[in-house]
């Protein structure tokens, strides 16, 4: 269960974690800073080919992070 790419983010696939939060696609990934924002409401993407395809796609700007990890939208999601 889970993300995977052919059903994108589907919360309701979604393990749910002992304080009833939904992990985003960022729970597989490697990087200490990205795993911090894993339980962001946020469909986050990792910097890959599929993230700037979908945003071409969909004609949507993409809102990319420099690992400020203070950042203030971040712990609002929170």
């Amino acid at each position: 269960m889970g993300y995977n790419k052919e059903n994108s983010y589907r919360k309701e696939m979604m393990p749910m974690t002992a304080n009833n939060r939904i992990p985003n696609r960022l729970i597989n990934e490697k990087s200490p800073y990205l795993l911090q924002h894993a339980y962001n409401p946020v469909n986050w993407y990792s910097w890959c080919d599929e993230a700037f395809d979908k945003a071409k796609a969909e004609d949507k700007p993409v809102f990319l992070s420099i690992g400020y990890s203070t950042c203030h939208w971040c712990h609002v999601c929170d």
